[in-house]
């Protein structure tokens, strides 16, 4: 079994498949739907499917921009950005403000939108979603490639400083239930997205190591 031959192939050099597999086996993903405000007041949403959270305490997270793209320089002018937690009745206004649209227009309104204002920072949450994070930008990262030449991506990390969290979504116990809040999560292909349910719910225990005696 171990000795079955594998598909093998060296990203340099091309995949050879109809489309690159990386972010189809890297997936699902949670969806970065990242609202910003340039310092000129201008307000921006996009959603970055490289997305993560990368630290408890303090609670860090972040997202991948390919090029320099206006949630970057807004967020590295200003130094704030807003996450706003994508779900299934909200999947297609957070496709609708992945259009490239003119400089200047407004994703808010073009996907039909309602901005609300934060509680510690300027960048406004999508009042729709049911979960927000408030952020502080804590790095921008220019990604480099092995040989420690400059790629053009960007990584951007915010620490988390408010919480905005729909009360129906907490249970008796004031135990959030993730899958009650539909997320919409994406997993490569030009259109491949993913939701989850309680029934593909599995729980682990992590296992203790128990030291010997003497």
């Amino acid at each position: 079994m171990h000795n079955k031959p594998r598909y093998y192939y060296e990203p340099a050099a091309g995949h050879g498949l109809p489309h690159d597999p990386l972010n189809a086996i890297i997936g699902p993903r949670p969806i970065g739907w990242i609202s910003s405000l340039s310092a000129a007041g201008q307000r921006n949403l996009a959603p970055y499917s490289f997305f993560n959270c990368f630290s408890y305490r303090p609670p860090i997270i972040g997202f991948a921009s390919s090029g320099w793209k206006d949630s970057v320089a807004n967020i590295v002018e200003t130094g704030e950005f807003v996450w706003n937690l994508t779900t299934r009745p909200l999947a297609e206004a957070m496709n609708s403000s992945s259009a490239a649209l003119p400089h200047g227009e407004d994703e808010f309104a073009f996907a039909g939108l309602t901005p609300i204002a934060g509680r510690r920072v300027k960048a406004e949450r999508v009042a729709e979603s049911p979960v927000n994070f408030e952020c502080r930008l804590t790095q921008c990262v220019r990604l480099q490639n092995a040989a420690g030449e400059n790629v053009d991506t960007w990584l951007v990390l915010g620490e988390v400083v408010a919480v905005h969290i729909d009360p129906a979504l907490l249970d008796e116990h004031g135990v959030y239930q993730t899958a009650a809040a539909q997320p919409v999560l994406r997993a490569g292909g030009p259109t491949a997205y993913y939701g989850i349910s309680e029934q593909h719910r599995f729980d682990l225990v992590r296992p203790e190591v128990h030291k010997k005696q003497g």
